[in-house]
């Protein structure tokens, strides 16, 4: 499968919907019923678990081995936690967020400048998957490259507001040094060497790229979504959610369980390229956005990426008589091709290559 250099028909921007304030959304962003949020009741008295990472860096022994077990058990059991006290400051985090929320409301023919397609994706756009007529989500979204350093440019990236640039420059660097802590700490948890996951993801070469979302205010939330249910193709991400607008959801036990962020926090969950290296201790877990009538929300999701052509599949150690390999080596690059092409589908991919075998 290759992916054309043009999207097969007219980008809608959906903030120029929002701001039209019409009273019903087009058909296109009418999900199924059995897809729409008012069909299974979010519990809202769970959460995901909320980890202080502040010990795991100044703690003794003791203190580090604490928090690396909470983060076990928060792999195994829910493959999403927050962390609190990671190392950003609170200011820059506020920061990034508000600057890349600037630029979703300067005027569009700024923004469609940095239009993209669906060749790279980087840039500015309204959808994911290419699949002419398909069902889409109502967010819009900009896309750009950090790592490997050669696809970084700049210039790809918006130059207003006039700090928007350094401003992301410097959170990426945090989420990076964030990024290598968590794959070591995923790695001993394992039993692994502790550079086992940072190498299996190529070393040095490893790809973080970064989806700013902004979800704008629906009249009609409950036909729609912000975000189709669906697993990260990659190996983990960081979300920045918006504090003020709760949105992303979660599935544990068959339930939608609405996150509800701490102060400050960074949202870590496990990718599906994880799960493969991991095979399947540690699970991608289904999660969608929803929307707001009255509210616009805005979040920053940095994936941390195997190396594009390195061939992905489950470490060694962790395979046995008792838990063969459950995936066949792919490259990363093959594996999100397919994301590409037919946009999000809960876990249909890494479900797909597991009943394979």
């Amino acid at each position: 499968m290759s992916c054309p250099s043009q999207w097969s028909e007219p980008i809608v921007q959906v903030q120029m919907l929002s701001e039209a304030e019409n009273q019903v959304i087009p058909n296109r962003y009418i999900k199924p019923l059995t897809e729409r949020p008012c069909i299974t009741r979010s519990n809202d008295n769970l959460n995901i678990p909320v980890i202080d990472l502040f010990g795991l860096i100044n703690g003794d022994n003791a203190t580090q081995k604490a928090i690396m077990d909470e983060i076990s058990i928060a792999c195994r059991e829910w493959g999403f936690f927050q962390v609190v006290n990671h190392g950003i400051n609170d200011e820059l985090v506020d920061e990034v967020r508000e600057v890349w929320r600037e630029f979703f409301h300067q005027p569009i023919e700024v923004k469609q400048e940095y239009a993209n397609t669906p060749k790279t994706y980087e840039g500015y756009g309204s959808r994911i998957g290419i699949q002419k007529g398909a069902i889409l989500d109502w967010s819009d979204y900009y896309f750009l490259n950090y790592l490997p350093s050669n696809l970084k440019d700049h210039k790809k990236w918006p130059s207003q507001p006039p700090f928007l640039r350094d401003t992301t420059e410097e959170y990426s660097k945090k989420i990076v040094k964030l990024g290598k802590i968590m794959l070591k700490v995923f790695s001993s948890n394992l039993g692994l060497q502790k550079d086992y996951l940072q190498n299996a993801f190529g070393g040095d070469d490893i790809g973080a790229c970064l989806r700013v979302n902004i979800y704008p205010k629906c009249p009609q939330p409950d036909l729609t979504l912000g975000l189709s249910s669906h697993s990260d193709p990659g190996g983990m991400t960081f979300l920045l959610p918006d504090e003020h607008v709760s949105g992303l959801q979660v599935r544990k036990d068959g339930e939608w369980i609405t996150v509800k962020p701490a102060p400050h926090a960074i949202i870590v969950n496990i990718g599906d390229q994880i799960q493969v290296l991991t095979n399947a201790i540690y699970k991608s877990v289904e999660h969608r956005v929803i929307v707001n009538p009255n509210k616009e929300r805005v979040s920053l999701a940095y994936f941390f990426n195997p190396k594009s052509d390195v061939l992905i599949e489950p470490a060694t150690e962790l395979v046995t008589l008792k838990t063969p390999a459950l995936y066949q080596p792919m490259t990363f690059d093959d594996y999100r091709r397919f994301i590409r092409i037919k946009g999000l589908h809960g876990k249909s991919q890494v479900d797909s290559l597991k009943s394979q075998r």
